[in-house]
């Protein structure tokens, strides 16, 4: 029953080296295919980055629906908020501009630009 013409020895030899091709080709699949694992791990990846940042994005939105809340509801709030933003003071009150301190430079040293650091009397 010998198709090919070998022998026994031959036969399971050739046969034994086209079983282990066919793992071998059959394992660079599983591990570089289309869904192979190396993709898994990709995704995977991607899918913890993801989930960190849906983390974050849900921590900053009950921070700002708190601060809506606190500018709805507290009437300090909304007089830190434009005392803050746009500077305003009350009367009487002198707000003092210091210069931006620039990036790499010793807290001693400060010029430039007015920055949001200011002081009130």
């Amino acid at each position: 029953m010998n198709i090919f013409g070998w022998n026994n020895k031959t036969f399971r030899r050739n046969a034994i080296f086209v079983m282990a091709l066919v793992s071998l080709v059959l394992l660079m699949h599983e591990v570089f295919g289309q869904n192979g694992y190396l993709t898994l791990r990709h995704q995977k990846r991607q899918y913890n980055a993801l989930q960190q940042q849906i983390q974050t994005v849900s921590k900053q939105n009950q921070q700002l629906e708190q601060k809506i809340k606190a500018l709805k509801d507290n009437p300090e709030a909304i007089e830190k908020q434009a005392r803050d933003q746009l500077h305003l003071a009350k009367p009487g009150e002198i707000i003092y501009m210091l210069p931006a301190r620039k990036p790499g430079q010793p807290a001693g040293q400060q010029h430039g630009s007015p920055s949001q650091n200011k002081s009130h009397h």
